[in-house]
Order: C-alpha cells, then structure tokens, then sequence
C-alpha cells in the first residue's frame, strides 16, 4: 500500500488499511552513520533510508549491509600454515 504517514505517495509494506503497521507507527529518520549514502531520500518531513524502516539499528552490530558509501575491506586471506610432517604424510597416500 501507499504510505500516508512519512513517505507520502511512496509504496511501503508496513502500510495496511489501519495505518502504519510498524514499530511505533511510522518509519524513523536515517543516523549520522547514514550521510552520503545512495540510498537516502528526501522527504518533506525529513531524510530517510529507502531500504530500511529504522536505520538506527542496521548500524548496531557493525557497518550498515546496505550502506554504498562504506568501503569494505574484501577480507584477504592470509595463507594457512601446513604441517611439514602432516603434508609428506598425505603426499605419501596419494600415490
């Protein structure tokens, strides 16, 4: 449904025919961790997050999933150390 409360005229999936199904009524503004973000939009009453209904706790266990002004370390992998004795063990079996 349509959203009548904060992001008027947009579809929102908390919308039902009562109102505003989520968390407290209505959709919460985006947090400073947010700014520069793609996916913030305007809206008369304020900015907010397109993706998500309350930014706030997207940024409690650590970066925002979402976020595309974050860059993320691609994890490298640092290489595992191998047992000499186990390594010419299973050399051996293959044979």
């Amino acid at each position: 449904m349509v959203c009548q409360t904060v992001k008027v005229g947009t579809e929102c999936i908390f919308m039902t025919k009562r109102g505003c199904a989520y968390n407290g009524g209505k959709c919460h503004p985006i947090v400073d961790n947010c700014n520069g973000c793609d996916r913030v939009i305007e809206y008369p009453t304020g900015l907010y997050c397109e993706a998500y209904s309350e930014p706030a706790l997207k940024w409690v266990p650590g970066p925002c999933s979402l976020a595309t002004h974050v860059k993320r370390d691609n994890g490298t992998v640092e290489a595992k150390k191998l047992n000499p004795l186990k390594a010419s063990k299973r050399k051996g079996r293959s044979k």
